[in-house]
This record gives structure tokens, sequence and C-alpha cells, in this order.
């Protein structure tokens, strides 16, 4: 299919160079790795279209997530540009740079002023500088991971006695549980508290989804046996192990019995009165959340501390039952309006999950 219409702006190199300021030797050099193909005129200029201009800023975010150029080829070889994937990812970029400059310039603001008043910088200083630092390459990675994620997979025909090596029952770390069975075609996925979703093969051991961005891939000890899955969702990947027959019926009869008699977390109330007071003065204790939802936290901080300080000061909370994904949910009274939040945990009584969001 061309990739020009009659409508589209051809921009020659120059054109395009002075526009991004992008020069016209390093246009020349996408090219020569395949990551561009500017149509011809007839006099043998390049010409620019606005798919190749779309496909540049992906070129352009891949970089920025420290990827080489033979790497970029490789991903993007054989595919159009989706924009509105492009777009998710380069917010996703954006956002956590920004959040992570104001945070690095209040902490630098504070060491400059210990260092203007004579006071040297402590060990503990050096070391919030060096992860500070650290978190901003950490960003990166969940960035790339995200969009590598989201990108275009390609269904194969599965090998059916590989399809019945990854059935069975796996246990996160978080000890949420997930059943997989064979459907003879593929794989069917059954993770507690949500409904079953099919998983097409793209390698022997690698599957996806087509319903949502979401991978995964089964590891297998050095017998060859299937000991473990990764889930790949969200920019992260969370690890599960291949556990014995009916651990999944078990976790699915506890969870179907808090639900029937509205039975909360032991000190449910408590604890979100305390997480609620932590993210309104914008420090949650991350010691007691899960990676994945440490993560998420993170990232939703400043819109959270934002809409708190909106509703002003809390004034009840109403526990009113489980939800089907085994979350806890509260109605929260405030001066200036009401809010449902959730929270999940594990058996350990680490958090893995917490929301909030306005009453339905």
């Amino acid at each position: 299919m061309d990739k020009t219409s009659p409508q589209d702006v051809l921009l020659t190199a120059a054109e395009c160079a002075a526009r991004t300021g992008i020069s016209v030797r390093t246009l020349r050099v996408y090219e020569a790795n395949g990551l561009l193909s500017p149509v011809r005129s007839q006099k043998n200029w390049r010409l620019y279209s606005s798919g190749d201009i779309a496909r540049l800023n992906e070129i352009l975010s891949l970089k920025q997530l420290g990827l080489s150029l033979s790497a970029i080829a490789e991903i993007l070889e054989g595919r159009m540009t989706d924009v509105g994937h492009l777009l998710d990812i380069q917010k996703t970029i954006l956002t956590a740079r920004q959040e992570q400059a104001e945070r690095g310039l209040r902490l630098v603001a504070q060491l400059q002023s210990k260092s203007l008043a004579g006071e040297g910088l402590s060990m503990g200083d050096l070391l919030d500088l060096a992860k500070e630092t650290k978190m901003n390459e950490a960003a990166d990675e969940y960035a790339w991971k995200r969009y590598d994620q989201a990108r275009p997979r390609t269904e194969i025909e599965p090998d059916r006695d590989n399809l019945q090596a990854c059935a069975g029952e796996y246990r996160f770390e978080d000890g949420i549980a997930i059943r997989i069975t064979s459907t003879g075609n593929g794989l069917r996925g059954e993770l507690l508290g949500q409904p079953e979703f099919d998983l097409f093969a793209e390698a022997p051991d690698r599957f996806f989804l087509k319903v949502t961005p979401a991978q995964f891939t089964f590891s297998r000890d050095e017998e060859g046996e299937v000991e473990g899955l990764v889930l790949h969702q969200g920019g992260f990947e969370m690890k599960a192990e291949k556990c014995a027959e009916g651990v999944f019926a078990a976790t699915k009869a506890d969870l179907e019995d808090r639900i029937r008699n509205k039975t909360p977390f032991a000190g449910g109330e408590q604890k979100l009165r305390r997480l609620i007071g932590e993210h309104r003065e914008g420090k949650p204790d991350y010691v007691e959340m899960t990676p994945v939802l440490k993560a998420l936290v993170e990232e939703q901080l400043p819109v959270v501390v934002k809409e708190l300080e909106r509703l002003g000061p809390m004034r009840s909370i109403e526990f009113r039952g489980v939800g089907v994904d085994g979350f806890d949910i509260y109605i929260v009274e405030f001066e200036n309006g009401r809010m449902e939040w959730g929270m999940s945990q594990c058996p350990d009584e680490t958090l893995n999950g917490l929301f909030m969001r306005p009453v339905p």
C-alpha cells in the first residue's frame, strides 16, 4: 500500500530537517539503517510524508529509551506506526521525567541549602542523590517495557504437546493464583476474580492476549519441564511459580467466602485511614507495598495529592463489602465530597492493590 495520499504534504530532506531540528545527515543515517524509506521525486530528491514523520517520532522515542539503531530496526521491521501507541509511550516518558525532575530539583535544593549553610553532605544525602539518579534509569526501563508489551504480535500455529505442558496452576509472588488450561488450539487463562481470557502463541513458550496488551512467558527447569510463568503487562513483569493442583480452587473458594460474608481484611479500616493520611502528605509507606503497586502509586501520587487537597479533611469511612476481584471496598466521606476506595493485600498483608474513584 502506498504510504502517501493525494492530500499528503511532502517535505524535502532540507525542509524536514529544518522543521524537526534533525540534521539531513541523521535522516540519511536512519534511512541507511532501514528505519526510514522516503519516496523519491522525479529528480531523485528524498520526499518525507506524514507517515515518515510519524515513524521518525517513533524512532526518537525508542532512542530516548537507550535502544541502538539496529535494535530499533528489528522492532519496527514490517509494521506501520501506531500513532495512538506512539502518543501513549511519549506521555509515559514525559510524565515520568516531569515527576523525576520535580523530585530531583527538590532534593538538589535541600542539599544546596545545607551546603550554603556550611553543613557537609552526609552519607545519607549522597545515597539519596545516587538513588534519585538510578530511579531515572528505572523509569526509562519501565517505559521501554510498556512500549514493547504494546507492540503488535504475530500469531503462530502452536505445538499441541507444548500447550498441555504449559497447562496447570500458578501462584504469583503476591499470592494471587491463576489457572491455565489447554483448549487444543491455544491456552485459556483464569486469573482469580477476573473473566477468562484466551492466549495465542507467538513462540513455543510465549503467548499473548488480543483483548489487552499483555503476554505470558513460560519458564522451564534444567530438565525442560515448565516450572513457572511471567506476566508482562503495563510495563511490569510479574513472576508466578507452578503449584499443586487445587490451589486455585482453594483460593477462589476463600475469595467467594469473603464476598458472601462481607469479611474485610483484618485491620483494614485503620490501614486505609493511615494510607489516606500518608497520601495527603505525599509520603506513602512504600515498604508495605509490592514493587508493582509501589511503581503505580509513585506514578499517580501527584494527582492523588491534589485530589485529596480538594476534598478536604476526612470525616468518616464505611466498609461496603468485598469486590469480585478481592478488593475491600470503602466509602470515604470528606468535607468536600465522597470517594470510593479499594484495597487488596497479599497473604502476608503486603498491599498489592489500591484505588480511589468517584462514588458510582
